[in-house]
């Protein structure tokens, strides 16, 4: 691992950071807001600055990759805001809403030097406005947020009492669910990623999983690994 690229500050993503305080060498990228989040709370001081460089990504421009000796890793991102919510942790209970600014919540396209396709990365979003939908061409592929099938299934499941649209999320099913929207998009491959444990598309026998596998989605798994050409 020579890289961290971070999309929102929600704990599931910025957990993971303090198991990779033992010394090991890394850049860490991510959008000035969560940076000053990572900044204002002091665990994350665990992280030696000797050995974790922290660099503010540029929303909407391709930008290099770069490894913990700075040597360019060949990797390209353009990160770009979506829709989301600003990580449950940091919401204000005095707040009038629960959305997030432009740098909470924000989507990446990977690709690599001289690549003819991209692979995009959406694990959080509540809503799908065709200017998002209109930066992916044919030959790209995406990860995008799969957390629940319906809008109630915390509540159904008796896991929760939030809403998908509550959590920042699109359900999968459903009018205006992320299958629904994503419609008539053509693309490489689709596939849903950071499903919730209670998402019945888990299962590969279960119904859910043949509803999205006809829709020409799939799910990701545990060392899935891709390439961009």
């Amino acid at each position: 691992m020579s890289s961290v690229l971070l999309t929102n500050a929600d704990v599931d993503h910025v957990a993971g950071l303090l198991s990779l305080r033992e010394g090991h060498p890394f850049t860490l990228y991510a959008t000035d807001r969560v940076l000053r989040v990572l900044q204002g709370n002091a665990i994350f001081n665990v992280l030696d600055r000797g050995s974790v460089e922290r660099l503010a990504l540029r929303l909407d421009q391709v930008q290099p990759v770069f490894d913990a000796q700075g040597c360019d890793t060949g990797v390209r991102i353009e990160p770009f805001a979506i829709p989301g919510k600003v990580a449950l942790w940091l919401e204000d209970p005095e707040a009038a809403g629960f959305g997030g600014g432009p740098e909470d919540t924000i989507g990446l396209a990977l690709g690599t030097t001289g690549s003819r396709c991209r692979l995009f990365y959406m694990p959080g979003c509540s809503a799908l406005p065709d200017a998002i939908k209109s930066r992916l061409a044919r030959g790209d592929s995406l990860l995008f947020d799969g957390t629940t099938f319906t809008e109630d299934e915390m509540i159904s499941s008796g896991a929760g009492s939030k809403t998908a649209s509550r959590m920042g999320h699109l359900p999968i099913s459903g009018a205006r669910g992320a299958v629904a929207q994503w419609e008539g998009v053509s693309l490489q491959r689709k596939l849903f990623i950071h499903m919730n444990n209670t998402n019945p598309v888990l299962l590969p026998d279960s119904k859910e999983r043949a509803f999205i596998r006809a829709a020409g989605w799939d799910t990701t798994y545990d060392g899935m690994e891709f390439c961009v050409e």
